[in-house]
């Protein structure tokens, strides 16, 4: 596990996502913890992120999470992100890698059910619970190919196990804001100085609406006040 990946894409003094560190990487049972991030970067797309051995594997989910068992969604491995990472959320300057507004969509913890004879994860089928606010049961991550010379990341698939949290409720529609904050896409980039439009773009239709008109609103009275 290295971070070095990690820690070449990003300027840390531009951007306010975390250096880290690697943590104990002992650690490999219980109480690991997990995230998921709603991140409006130059598409819309969601962030795995499961604790193991002092890093944060992670996953981009370009239509992030379902909870019924009979949809598979691609899940692009990218490189590990560091254990502060579990609570970030805010706005990546323009410019920078991953520029964009990100939301702390869920959190929690989870434990692996299939662990190697040596304790550590199958590199073909990782076999999972999720102890989340919005996601919670079984779930399996199967290993589609391994990245060639000219490509940058491992596909899998990410599918929930039927279990008494399936459902066929679209989470991501009817459960769309922060975990930490309560904020939206709009909301948060509006906090943090981004593009609020392009922000509301990954917000429900009626909600981002109302965030945008917020945004202006509030923008307008500091321009009169400025004036």
């Amino acid at each position: 596990m290295t971070l070095s990946t990690y820690r070449k894409k990003r300027k840390f003094d531009r951007t306010p996502e975390p250096k880290g560190s690697i943590s104990d990487a002992s650690r490999r049972g219980d109480s690991l913890v997990y995230a998921m991030q709603k991140h409006m970067a130059s598409r819309l797309h969601y962030d795995l992120r499961l604790e193991w051995r002092g890093v944060l594997l992670s996953w981009a989910l370009p239509r992030g999470p379902s909870l019924d068992p009979a949809v598979r969604r691609l899940a692009m491995q990218t490189e590990d992100h560091p254990l502060e990472y579990v609570g970030f959320e805010g706005v990546i300057p323009t410019g920078e890698y991953g520029a964009g507004t990100v939301l702390l969509w869920d959190r929690g913890t989870w434990q692996p059910e299939n662990l190697n004879t040596d304790g550590s994860l199958p590199e073909r089928e990782i076999k999972f619970t999720l102890l989340g606010k919005k996601l919670r049961g079984s779930w399996v991550l199967i290993h589609t190919h391994s990245m060639r010379e000219n490509e940058h990341r491992s596909t899998w698939l990410l599918i929930k196990h039927r279990d008494k949290y399936a459902s066929l409720m679209d989470v991501t529609l009817e459960k769309p804001r922060s975990v930490a904050s309560r904020r939206l896409l709009a909301e948060i980039a509006r906090d943090g100085g981004g593009d609020v439009r392009r922000a509301s773009m990954g917000d429900p239709a009626g909600l981002a609406r109302r965030a945008t008109r917020a945004s202006t609103t509030r923008q307008r009275g500091k321009t009169r006040r400025s004036g």
